[in-house]
């Protein structure tokens, strides 16, 4: 199933800046490996915000659940999740 994901991150000003530096370092890794299995197929940054726009391959509602709940960055997250269908009209074949 695919899902399109709006993350937008808010890492609370006390943290400090090494606890900060190690979860985002975290992350990066996690999202680098979703990456390359093909479960976090794109992801985008949007201009002036600390957020992306995402899309998911994954299993179901729950695996997507899992993968998210997994991020490092998740308790300073707020999370927006649309699932996806094919469109009739689409000329690809691969976006199931």
């Amino acid at each position: 199933m695919l899902f399109h994901v709006r993350m937008d991150v808010n890492i609370p000003r006390g943290l400090p800046a090494e606890e900060a530096k190690a979860i985002i370092a975290k992350e990066k890794a996690y999202s680098q490996a979703l990456q390359q299995s093909g479960k976090w197929r794109h992801i985008w940054r949007i201009a002036g915000e600390y957020a992306n726009f995402s899309i998911f391959d994954v299993k179901d509602n729950a695996e997507l659940h899992e993968v998210l709940s997994g991020l490092p960055l998740f308790p300073f997250m707020k999370i927006e999740v649309k699932p996806l269908l094919r469109h009739p009209s689409s000329i690809r074949e691969d976006d199931t």
